[in-house]
């Protein structure tokens, strides 16, 4: 694996974690994620570096094991150009299901020799 494909590996797990350190001190529920709008603006900029970081693994051509790679790059357009029909539902769903399993997949992508 060339190491512009590590970076941004490297990137989308930095902003899982950051995203997880929103969590730490505060209980990892939805309506008080909601009803923050700090960390919800976090939250989404942090899933739009994850979809940037995707997006230029995808262009790249290489086969990648990652679940969803393209609905990655999606939520992340979706997110920025269509910024108001962002469902605070739908980014609380890709936090609690979505975000464990691409960790465990890049996690296991840079831990590969």
């Amino acid at each position: 694996m060339d190491n512009d494909l590590k970076t941004w590996l490297y990137d989308i797990l930095c902003s899982i974690n950051e995203i997880e350190s929103y969590f730490i001190e505060t209980p990892k529920m939805f309506e008080i994620y909601q009803n923050d709008l700090r960390t919800k603006r976090a939250v989404e900029r942090n899933i739009e570096i994850i979809g940037e970081a995707m997006n230029r693994i995808l262009k790249r051509n290489q086969p990648i094991k990652i679940s969803n790679a393209r609905k990655i790059v999606d939520v992340r357009n979706r997110i920025i150009h269509g910024y108001d029909t962002v469902s605070d539902a739908v980014i609380w769903g890709i936090v609690v299901k979505n975000l464990p399993v691409l960790q465990l997949e890049v996690e296991q992508l840079l831990n590969e020799k």
